[in-house]
């Protein structure tokens, strides 16, 4: 039996690894452990609560760009309900939906 090797994804199925490709492994997973969410200033974050609140009374569209470990994600939808003790949204799209950290989010604004 052979001896069962640390997950790599990639590499997982090579027995030899040059040393330059471990290190870019292990710099790859410190980047992704210490990106962490964006500070937003406070009139940032005034300008997100209120573009989020319009979408909810007003029933518009709007598009919220959120804070990933490895690149920002876009959804698009309407805002059903906010729940402000827990700071979070319910963003919903044709049948799907999705509850939202506020804090997670960089940016929002209507479409």
């Amino acid at each position: 039996m052979g001896k069962k090797q640390e997950g790599y994804g990639v590499w997982e199925s090579s027995r030899m690894m040059l040393p330059e490709h471990k290190s870019r492994i292990h710099k790859d997973e410190r980047e992704t452990l210490h990106r962490g969410k964006p500070v937003q200033d406070g009139q940032k974050l005034e300008e997100i609560e209120c573009t989020l609140a319009l979408s909810l009374r007003s029933h518009v569209r709007v598009t919220v760009v959120l804070a990933d470990s490895f690149a920002n994600k876009q959804l698009n939808g309407f805002v059903t309900s906010i729940h402000t003790h827990s700071r979070e949204i319910k963003l919903q799209w044709a049948e799907e939906w999705k509850w939202i950290q506020v804090d997670d989010i960089v940016e929002a604004y209507i479409v």
